[in-house]
């Protein structure tokens, strides 16, 4: 799934751990999330979209060809 969520985080000027803090996750499911790795549980993707001030869909894309 694609998402923003390094675009945004750097316009903050956060970095991969202060993001975590932010959401008690580790900066590594941060990284995962942002490079695709992983996608995030609900309850998270809706943090992250309260925390940034957008709507899940501005922030995620799924790929319908994936």
């Amino acid at each position: 799934m694609k998402n923003r969520l390094r675009e945004l985080r750097e316009r903050q000027g956060w970095s991969q751990g202060e993001l975590a803090l932010r959401l008690d996750v580790s900066r590594q499911t941060i990284n995962a999330i942002e490079t695709g790795k992983y996608d995030p549980s609900l309850p998270l993707a809706f943090k992250l979209a309260r925390l940034f001030g957008q709507r899940i869909e501005q922030l995620f894309d799924c790929e319908e060809n994936a």
